[in-house]
């Protein structure tokens, strides 16, 4: 599956209600370590049942606020409905996946 582009709180609305986990991408085209994750949430969109929402906060500026983005990239976890988790800062694969496959059924 590939990434879905979030442009709006109603895109992401639609998105954790329709998949049962949903890794929240909120980044920013100008962020280096963001640059660095993209290869790694298109694999994971792609090889593991969770979906995966981009979300550009310069574009979706009050969503970011929202979910108190303060630095990019952050990750929001939601599982059945909830937001679960939030990490800040690039991370590894392996911990991506494995933080989804906590969630997953």
């Amino acid at each position: 599956m590939e990434p879905i582009y979030v442009d709006a709180q109603s895109d992401l609305d639609d998105a954790v209600d329709k998949y049962d986990v949903v890794l929240a991408d909120f980044y920013a085209d100008w962020c280096g370590p963001c640059k660095m994750l993209e290869p790694i949430v298109e694999r994971l969109a792609a090889e593991t049942g969770a979906a995966i929402a981009k979300v550009d906060v310069d574009a979706n500026q009050p969503l970011a606020q929202a979910y108190g983005v303060r630095g990019v990239p952050t990750l929001v976890l939601f599982a059945d409905g909830e937001q679960v988790e939030e990490i800040v800062g690039l991370q590894s694969e392996d911990q991506l996946r494995s933080l989804i496959e906590r969630y997953s059924d």
